[in-house]
């Protein structure tokens, strides 16, 4: 199967799961169902949930067992996005092409979607069948330090403290390890605890984890300044309207575009132990650092 079919059916299988795990539109109370919904099925391209799906492959373990931590990061991360489209945060009235929730369901039942969102990805990871090496707790943990305020909510907090400010390679490194790379790497660790990986396995894919979202920052930031708002999804510009340290306005767009480069091939080198197995995780690299920019 090739990459684009393997996105796609892996993409599938998410959004069925996630339909089954996410309470129907019409279940009391329906309008915070309604938006959480509104939000989740916007059509994503469940990056997240596929890494850890394919790391869990790569670990020679079965897809469907990582199926409940996938649907989990999904949600998490939807949560993020909803809070970081209010106007508080980053004031964006699109979001994958459609209206930010807030601006269908007004601001305080945005704020709750994320909340719920949020919640409901916890009581997802807490179904997941646990592996020899991992409890369930060790799911719970990973997630939660990923998504946690030494992780994605700090990097949030350290983005936005940035604004407007004139901002060193290594602290824009920083933010961005946490905001971006600590959650993509989770993604790919609760796949391989799924698959009882061992603890060098873990470890290397823990770094091609590191390098990837990296990599992916840089590469957003790369199509923040060439891309339309049609192309993105989402307003164009927005990082250079706010004043925000990227990589393009920092170290220029082609030094930006070498960086990227460098860091997939650094995920790459992480890869090796795993042989043919790390296959779809390769092919996901490599479709990452191409994206038209």
């Amino acid at each position: 199967m090739d990459l684009k079919s393997y996105l796609k059916d892996r993409a599938a299988e998410v959004d069925a799961a996630l339909d089954r795990f996410l309470p129907a539109a019409k279940e009391q109370p329906g309008t915070i169902h309604e938006a959480m919904r509104y939000s989740v099925f916007a059509g994503g391209k469940r990056l997240r949930p596929i890494l850890c799906l394919a790391a869990a492959e790569a670990c020679g373990g079965d897809p469907e067992s990582a199926m409940p931590p996938a649907c989990a990061l999904e949600l998490l991360h939807t949560y993020s996005l909803v809070h970081d489209d209010l106007p508080c945060m980053d004031d964006d009235d699109l979001r994958r092409g459609r209206p930010t929730c807030h601006k269908v369901y007004g601001e305080g039942m945005a704020v709750l979607t994320g909340d719920a969102l949020l919640t409901e990805a916890f009581l997802i990871l807490a179904e997941t069948p646990p592996a020899k090496r991992y409890p369930a707790s060790s799911y719970i943990a990973d997630l939660a330090l990923a998504g946690g305020s030494t992780g994605m909510i700090g990097g949030q907090v350290m983005d936005l403290e940035g604004e407007g400010k004139e901002l060193s390679k290594a602290q824009l490194v920083k933010i961005h390890k946490a905001k971006t790379a600590a959650l993509l790497t989770s993604s790919i660790r609760l796949g391989a605890m799924t698959a009882n990986a061992t603890e060098a396995k873990l470890e290397s894919l823990t770094a091609f984890g590191q390098a990837l979202g990296l990599a992916f920052q840089v590469i957003d930031d790369i199509l923040d300044v060439t891309q339309s708002t049609e192309k993105l999804g989402k307003t164009a510009g927005k990082d250079e309207a706010v004043d925000k340290a990227t990589y393009p306005s920092i170290i220029g767009l082609e030094k930006s575009r070498k960086e990227a480069a460098k860091l997939t091939k650094q995920a790459m080198a992480a890869l090796e132990p795993f042989g043919k197995k790390a296959l779809r995780l390769r092919q996901i690299a490599e479709y990452l650092l191409e994206r038209d920019y």
